[in-house]
């Protein structure tokens, strides 16, 4: 697996990713109505890559021969939009590759913040993995102070959670 960033013709493979996760992923917390109405069917490419074309930094993981299998994107004001994941490379470890990614590249944009919305299926999947970075879903900030990082919950700090600026992968692991 490599992480990249975006092309033009990775949309309608994301498109359908985003749809496949929904369906699959999804389905595990909402009802099928809920599901329907989140994503009744993959977005026609054209679409996706008009909404993503607003200047916000899109990552792709991608396998040995360049095929998507994840996307998350990160806005220029720090706000962490789609974070995606096909289903049957749930668990392996992707996730955790592209929001490294994301991480890198939000400290050479200069952010000092991070944030997100998550559903609350979301927080308590990633509470159960005692996933810090998406505990509290839309009360996650993670500030800059000086250089090192700082990941904070409803602006009490994280045990364990400080990161210098050289983000090595090994800071996170549990």
């Amino acid at each position: 697996m490599n992480i990249r960033d975006f092309r033009p013709g990775d949309s309608a493979m994301l498109a359908s990713i985003f749809h496949e996760a929904v369906h699959a992923v999804g389905s595990r917390d909402y009802s099928p109505e809920q599901v329907a109405a989140w994503s009744p069917a993959p977005v026609p490419a054209e679409q996706f890559l008009a909404r993503i074309s607003d200047g916000r930094s899109v990552f792709v993981a991608v396998t040995g021969s360049d095929a998507p299998i994840a996307f998350i994107e990160l806005e220029e004001d720090g706000h962490i939009d789609c974070f995606y994941c096909s289903p049957e490379f749930v668990g392996h470890g992707v996730g955790k590759a592209l929001y490294q990614r994301l991480e890198t590249a939000a400290l050479a944009m200069g952010l000092s913040r991070l944030h997100v919305e998550a559903s609350e299926a979301a927080g308590v999947r990633a509470k159960r993995r005692q996933d810090p970075q998406l505990s509290y879903g839309k009360d996650l900030a993670l500030r800059a102070r000086g250089s090192p990082l700082r990941r904070e919950i409803r602006g009490q700090a994280l045990p364990g959670a400080s990161r210098s600026a050289g983000l090595s992968a090994s800071a996170w692991s549990r």
